[in-house]
This record gives structure tokens, sequence and C-alpha cells, in this order.
């Protein structure tokens, strides 16, 4: 009877497990054991979308899923093909937990529970006979000389301890430990910086107006020339500035530039997308046409809440009792400015809920994404946001984590 292969896993959150498990489950001559750093695993996916944990997205098509990705998405299409939102969904319900699709598509278990989902992995994990460590810090890891009897790693623990493996996933997420396990197995790290986060403005335009929201709005950073970083969708201003998935989407895409520029970036906001400064002008000059008694603050006659319009009116000088027919061609022209070309100055970020999300990380080309194994370092394989990946937000982050650890799990055991 041959010996039994020996995985370790570093990082007991989501990417982590599945791996563990998918490799436990596919391979059962391994002994696969899973190191978590704190008292409990699976924090993440505890907290995340709230505390209902957003699985996944009804995503079924790798071409269309990948463009959420501003980083990783061409390295995911294979990848998806592979093991996808259908694939997430199918796993978790074969373990009866059942997922609900939200109107703007993401998932949830029909709980509306995380901890049906963390209950899941962590019963999985042990029907598979995956061995758990908690407060099992890891401190360093080598790989053993290729030309040595036993190849593989030797993992130190901050007790002390050394365990040895023949194969090793590293599903550190964005802790820094994890990138510097891979560098000092030689790899190279893109710089992490935040992505997904709000934007603080303090302007008189957005003051007392917050929980105010427009459902579409197209938001972009004025960066001259650069490629133009541009997003549509809802737009919430708060008490700071402006939050919202148009902002979160653009805040991920120019995660890269908003971080070069500390933060400190112009923003340009169309607040009705469907139209274009000259169309918006003859669409004023026509209600300008038809109601000329009315006054002009009476009602918004855009896709804007009345007090948005009302503020922009007070903006531009536009006072509260003016009818249509008194309004100047100079203030009609000014208005339409505001509403299409408004800019607002970015002076810092804020954070997305307590979900915290970097670009950056291993770099890609360095990963087999048939089998998420290092191509530097043979019998090392990564999984989740430690690798130069993430998602905009919706589920997308944990998909990724999902298909890279059921890809190494897979690959680690034969």
């Amino acid at each position: 009877m041959t010996n039994p292969l020996n995985i370790i896993v570093i990082g007991g959150g989501a990417a982590g497990f599945f791996g563990a498990i998918t490799c436990a489950a596919a391979h059962p001559h391994t002994q696969v054991t899973l190191l978590e750093a704190g008292h409990t695993p699976l924090t993440k996916v505890r907290i995340s979308g709230g505390g209902r944990c957003n699985v996944t997205h009804h995503c079924f098509d790798p071409a269309q899923l990948v463009r959420s990705y501003p980083r990783g998405g061409r390295e995911l299409r294979g990848a998806f093909s592979r093991f996808q939102p259908k694939d997430t969904i199918a796993w978790f319900e074969s373990r009866g937990v059942r997922l609900k699709t939200e109107a703007d598509g993401r998932m949830f278990p029909v709980t509306d529970n995380s901890e049906t989902i963390v209950n899941c992995l962590m019963e999985t994990a042990r029907q598979t006979g995956v061995k758990l460590r908690t407060k099992a810090m890891v401190k360093s890891v080598r790989k053993k000389s290729d030309s040595s009897a036993q190849k593989g790693f030797e993992v130190e623990l901050k007790t002390g301890e050394i365990l040895k493996c023949d194969r090793l996933l590293i599903a550190t997420g964005n802790n820094p430990l994890g990138y510097r396990f891979a560098k000092e197995l030689g790899h190279a790290i893109e710089p992490p910086v935040p992505s997904l986060f709000t934007f603080n403005i303090n302007d008189p335009r957005l003051q007392n107006l917050a929980g105010v929201s427009v459902e579409n709005a197209r938001v972009h950073l004025a960066n001259p020339g650069k490629n133009l970083l541009e997003q549509t969708g809802a737009l919430l201003i708060t008490h700071w500035g402006l939050s919202g998935p148009a902002i979160l989407k653009l805040s991920a895409w120019g995660a890269r530039v908003l971080y070069e520029h500390r933060y400190q970036m112009s923003l340009v906001i169309n607040w009705v997308p469907t139209h274009n400064p000259e169309t918006l002008r003859q669409y004023l000059l026509e209600l300008k046409s038809n109601n000329p008694k009315r006054k002009i603050s009476s009602y918004s006659p855009l896709p804007i809440p009345k007090r948005l319009w009302q503020r922009f009116l007070t903006f531009v000088g536009i006072d509260r009792q003016m009818t249509w027919a008194q309004l100047s061609k100079g203030a009609l022209n000014e208005l339409v400015r505001e509403l299409t070309q408004g800019q607002y100055q970015i002076q810092g970020k804020g954070v997305f809920k307590e979900e915290f999300v970097t670009c950056g990380g291993i770099k890609l080309k360095e990963v087999d994404f048939k089998t998420m194994e290092s191509k530097i370092c043979p019998g090392l394989y990564f999984a989740g946001e430690v690798l130069d990946i993430d998602g905009i937000t919706g589920g997308f982050n944990f998909q990724s984590a999902w298909t890279t650890a059921w890809l190494a799990g897979n690959a680690m055991g034969k």
C-alpha cells in the first residue's frame, strides 16, 4: 500500500475550504490538512452580503462572466468553462443548500443566512476527512531541495512545529503573509491596492441629501490622455459622498489609477445618461415652450428625485419661484452642463461594508490556469484572492474563489 499524499492548505477562507474539500473528495488517497491562523474559519463568508453571503452571480456564459473582472478575466475564461456559477449552484444544492437569484443577478442561500454556507462547508470538510487546524499561524514555508530523497515542502508554524507535505495550496486571501510565502518561493507580486470602495466627496451639491438615489447615472474619471474609465448604474448619495453600483464598479476598474492619484481625482457625472448635452437642451426647451407659466421647481421633469432637481436649480441660480418662461438661455445652458457634465472632486476613499477586496497579488502569468499550479515552483498551488484577480461587487469574487479552488483541488491529488 502506497503512503497517502500529504496536502497542506494555508488559509481557512472560501478558497481554502473549497480547495481542501475538492481535493479530499476527488482523491481519497490524500491526507488534506487545512491551516487557519485565527480561532474561527470562514470569517469573510460569515460577514459577506450583510451576513447573507452573496455566493455567486446568475451568469452562465463564461464570455459574459469574465467582463465582471477588472483583473483576471482573460485567465478565468478557460477556468469558467470547467467550473462556473451553474456548477457552484449544483455543488451546494447537492448538499442540501438551495440558492435564490435576486433582481440584480446576485445569488444567496434561500435562508438569507451565511451560516447556511459556513455549516455546509464545515460539514463537507468533516465528511471528506479534511483535518482542520485553527489557531495554526504559519511562520514560514520552505521548498525541499529537488535533489533530496524527500521532495515537497516544510511548513513551520508560529509555535515552532514543522509540518511536511508533498503539495501545498496557498489560499490566504489578501493577507500579506500569503504574498510573502509566494515571494519566498520565487513568485512576483503585483502590489496590492484597495478595490471596491466608495468616494469621499465634500460638495455643496450633495450636502443634506444622504439617502437620495438615482436609478441610472453615468460616471467617469477625468483622466486626461488615458483610457476612459466609465461606468453606468445606480448612484447613491451618502453622508460622506457617493456610493452605489456605478461608483463601486468604477472604483474596481479604476483601482490602480485612483491609488496612483492618492484618491484625489475629478469625477464627471451624467445624472441622465439617456441624454447628451444637446438632446437635454432640446428637451428642456420643449418643456419651456409647453409649460411657460409653470414653476420650474414644482416637479422633476427628469428621472431624478425632486430634491436633487431642486438642488441643481439652486446651484445654478434659478429661483424656486421662477417659471419656465422666465428661464434665460444662460441659466438653461448651466443647468444642462450640471446635469450631464457635472464635475466633483474625489477627496479620498471610503470602504464598502465589511467586504475588503484588493487588486494585486500573485502575477497571473506565473500560474497555470488549467491546474492552478505554479509555473515556477512545482507542487505549489494558488486559489482565491491571493492571486491578482478581483471582481466587481455581486458574487464575482466568491465565484473566482470557488473556481480556482476547484481546479487546484482536482489537480493537487493527481
